[in-house]
């Protein structure tokens, strides 16, 4: 796996564009840099991919205001979107690279088909401490095994595209902490 800085100027004050590489193909990243801390993010959107995740780039902003807090943050686009084992295998990338950086204390944030790459990715990788799922697909036979992960799950009512029962099954199959 290989990470470097894009042709892309930095992003805003706290980011810089990543270029990764996995099996001669390429996916992006942007990286929120904390100057010290263990701690680390990675986010990640849905099937279709991109930088910034949902509600008009909140992983952005998320990302842009944890460093004061000593939080890294990477948000991930995916390779080959839809394909289950790619996107795990990008974020896993991910991982490494907040792992190379000493983060030592990771968190995994998905939204929709992201939720469920963050829970596959969760058991692949042992600095990962929590999950979040945002408006999750379900994740059957992974969502059960996350312990002693932390696990929060968001979803809301009128999601028109996953029913916010998905998520109410998931909870009630997760183990402790939830």
């Amino acid at each position: 796996v290989q990470a470097a800085p894009a042709t892309a100027p930095v992003i805003e004050e706290t980011a810089q564009r990543l270029r990764f590489e996995l099996e001669g193909v390429g996916f992006d990243g942007r990286l929120h840099a904390a100057p010290s801390g263990d701690a680390g993010i990675v986010w990640v959107f849905g099937s279709g991919g991109g930088l910034g995740g949902p509600a008009g780039g909140i992983y952005a902003r998320l990302g842009a205001s944890l460093v004061s807090r000593g939080v890294t943050s990477l948000e991930l686009d995916y390779r080959r979107l839809r394909d289950l084992e790619s996107c795990v295998a990008d974020l896993l990338a991910g991982v490494a690279h907040l792992e190379g950086l000493g983060r030592k204390r990771i968190v995994l944030v998905g939204h929709s088909f992201g939720g469920r790459v963050v829970m596959e990715a969760a058991l692949r990788a042992p600095s990962v401490v929590g999950v979040a799922a945002l408006s999750s697909v379900d994740a059957p036979g992974v969502v059960e095994r996350l312990a002693p992960r932390s696990l929060l799950l968001l979803h809301g009512q009128a999601d028109e595209v996953v029913p916010a029962s998905v998520s109410v099954g998931l909870f009630k199959r997760a183990g402790e902490p939830k």
